[in-house]
């Protein structure tokens, strides 16, 4: 460790609708800074189309705009703190939503940033969560199928409409104006770093092995095919894709790898000296993964509008294949073991829509949330004869599939609104329980399971559920910002604080003491409910299932009936 006294590293986080900036001791992950900038365009910085629901997008100036912010205000609160010294700033590290690709000019500006483009939909960031894609991630899939290409290997088996080659693909169909204009493609966790160091020329972008690897059928390790798709698949796809092929790139590269220097308009404009090193980027749930101090054994579930779990397979050797996970891929948690990915569409999200518009006027308000939670808490499993599926946003994992839809079985006049949230909750953690028991049958072991993110900060009815549903205890990260903490980790090792991802982990992350540790005749009931779940999971996800779902509903009764005791 080359640590002298007082150095630090700042994590910058770009989530769905601002970006956060957290200055971060590097001696023992203190935080003593941070700011947060909403992005200004757009409906809470997303850019809609009333015409189409699945088209979601952002203006690449926003994070530009964002970065300087948000860097700004928490070295602002960070000089409160009399041991702060701004030119011991050592590097940063960023993180960002994905797949979320822009197109660029030759000079690696984004189109939405130009101002032939600055108002075309079709020229902005392709947000994570825009799903007009979907039946281009179909045509992807089959294809690949259909040619024998391994592609799909290592994503679980279905591409989704959430991903790079989809979104361009698309793009290029609808928009063929923009998709002519544009020299190349980049991923926001790429673009951040590039600009703010200077290296946006499309040959000088430092490339993340997270998104490539998860999100843009990449694999160049020994067991992979070389790097990208190739031109034959993506000219069966679109001619087009295959002229876009040699304008990407060829090499991307893990975390703890150099992109390059903070730029001097940047570092005036920021306050931070010139030269800072900045780590290549990657996405928000991988660093958080990182930020809670991810090591083998460990499921961490980042909590929040939806949820990603994150888990690594030690070493670089065995890459698994597990069908329905977003990704397997070498390098794109932590450097030297393989990240497996995996994730629901809707969380928080799902709780959200409850509140919003279907609470009852008695638990209306501001309070909402802590009156349905209160009366939920008081409902014992299998009480009120409900199950759901959580699928109100499409199935993310395992069944990949955008084009499911939610589902709530067991109602009666008498049902309540406490119940059916219970009921939502329950769902989402028995959707967790599927990838889990999904990523184990193909060989990894998961021994604890560790959240993070607003719902584990705030919810300790969601926390109790998930505990007894997964029957595994529930810890939680020591830090409310993993996501920006993990990416103050690479900002710590590309500056030389520390030598090594681990090591930084060690002195920069934690988690709380204590634990939410599963109740066992709650389990036991769960379990049964589980199974019902899967039933109903299978009955109406699984292309040609024969599942009977005749004595369904009278099972729910039945084990309201025992819970209940009557």
């Amino acid at each position: 460790m080359t640590t002298s006294p007082h150095a630090y590293a700042i994590g910058v986080d770009y989530g769905t609708n601002s970006v956060r900036a957290l200055v971060v001791d590097v001696r023992n992950g203190a935080e003593i800074g941070t700011g947060v900038f909403g992005y200004p365009s757009g409906d809470l910085g997303v850019l809609l189309d009333v015409r189409d629901p699945n088209l979601a997008r952002q203006h690449p100036g926003d994070y530009l705009e964002g970065f300087v912010a948000s860097v700004r205000l928490a070295l602002a609160e960070a000089a409160l703190n009399p041991e702060f010294n701004v030119a011991r700033v050592m590097g940063i590290g960023v993180d960002t939503t994905g797949s979320s690709p822009m197109p660029t000019n030759a000079e690696g500006i984004p189109l939405g940033m130009t101002p032939e483009f600055r108002h075309h939909l079709d020229a902005q960031c392709w947000l994570w969560k825009d799903h007009t894609s979907f039946a281009e991630a179909a045509e992807i899939t089959q294809l690949a199928r259909q040619m024998g290409r391994p592609y799909l290997d290592r994503c679980g088996g279905t591409y989704s409409s959430e991903w790079f080659w989809a979104k361009i693909l698309h793009c290029a169909r609808v928009a063929p104006e923009v998709f002519a204009a544009a020299t190349s493609w980049i991923e926001l966790a790429d673009f951040v770093p590039a600009a703010i160091t200077g290296n946006l020329a499309p040959d000088q972008i430092v490339r993340s092995i997270c998104a490539a690897g998860h999100k843009a059928m990449f694999a160049d390790d020994p067991t992979g095919w070389g790097g990208l798709p190739d031109a034959e698949f993506l000219a069966a796809l679109d001619p087009r894709l295959a002229e876009l092929r040699g304008r990407l790139y060829s090499r991307a590269v893990p975390s703890d790898v150099l992109a390059g220097r903070l730029t001097e308009e940047y570092a005036a404009m920021t306050g931070l000296p010139a030269g800072t090193p900045v780590a290549a980027g990657a996405f928000d749930a991988h660093h958080g993964a990182v930020g809670v101090g991810l090591r083998p054994g460990t499921l961490v579930k980042i909590m929040g509008t939806s949820s990603c779990d994150i888990t690594v397979v030690e070493g670089l050797a065995n890459v698994p294949q597990v069908p329905g996970l977003c990704g397997v891929v070498p390098g794109s948690v932590l450097p030297g073991d393989v990240g497996l990915e995996a994730g629901q569409s809707a969380v928080g999200d799902l709780f959200a829509w409850f509140v919003r518009e279907l609470a009852p006027p008695e638990v209306a308000g501001a309070d909402s949330y802590a009156k349905l939670s209160e009366a939920a808490t008081a409902l014992a499993p299998g009480e009120s004869g409900l199950l759901a599926l959580d699928w109100n946003n499409g199935n993310r994992c395992v069944l990949v599939d955008p084009l499911l839809s939610g589902l709530l079985i067991g109602q009666t006049l008498r049902t309540t609104a406490p119940e059916i949230f219970r009921a939502l909750i329950e769902a989402t953690a028995f959707g967790s329980l599927m990838i889990i028991e999904r990523i184990e049958e193909c060989g990894v072991k998961i021994d604890e399971v560790v959240v993070c993110g607003g719902i584990a900060e705030k919810s300790p009815l969601t926390m109790g559920v998930y505990a007894d549903v997964l029957n595994r205890p529930i810890r939680t990260s020591r830090s409310a910002q993993t996501c920006a903490l993990g990416a103050a980790v690479f900002g710590a090792v590309v500056g030389g604080a520390h030598a090594t991802t681990a090591e930084a982990q060690s002195a920069m992350t934690g988690l709380k003491p204590d634990a939410v540790v599963p109740n066992p005749e709650r389990v036991a009931t769960y379990r049964q409910l589980f199974e019902l779940y899967r039933q109903l999971h299978d009955a109406f996800g699984v292309a040609g299932a024969e599942v009977p779902l005749a004595g369904l509903m009278k099972e729910l009764l039945a084990i309201r009936r025992a819970v209940r005791g009557a």
